[in-house]
């Protein structure tokens, strides 16, 4: 789990996905409730808390991503409104897409040329 996880290549699974998520929205409320904390009028406050925000929306969008790649749909899809929702739910797809091998490794050509020489 979490191997490149600010890269948008490969797939991930559901349960990668949710630690994700839970892991930017602990990081989100901790910059809102930290943020009040600051003068609103301080600029240099706000922009630390913008810097600090970048990497986390970049790791949420990078995983979303992947988590599309497992679905097999582009990365684009997770801008659709409540398409997260499938995500946490939705099944990966059954062996290698265009994105990369499943993660479960259900399906895979590896997988099913090690099942053939176990049967013959």
């Amino acid at each position: 789990m979490f191997k490149k996880p600010f890269s948008f290549e490969g797939r991930i699974r559901r349960t990668e996905y949710g630690i994700s998520f839970l892991i930017y929205f602990v990081f989100a409320l901790t910059v809102q409730l930290v943020g009040p904390i600051n003068n609103a009028s301080d600029q240099t406050g706000s922009t630390l808390l913008l810097l600090l925000f970048i990497p986390i929306l970049w790791f949420m969008l990078a995983q979303g991503a992947k988590r599309c790649h497992d679905l097999g749909n582009s990365g684009w899809f997770q801008l659709i409104p409540f398409y997260s929702l499938w995500m946490f739910f939705a099944e990966s797809k059954v062996g290698q897409n265009k994105y990369g091998p499943n993660p479960k490794g259900i399906g895979n050509i590896d997988e099913i040329d090690e099942i053939g020489k176990h049967l013959s």
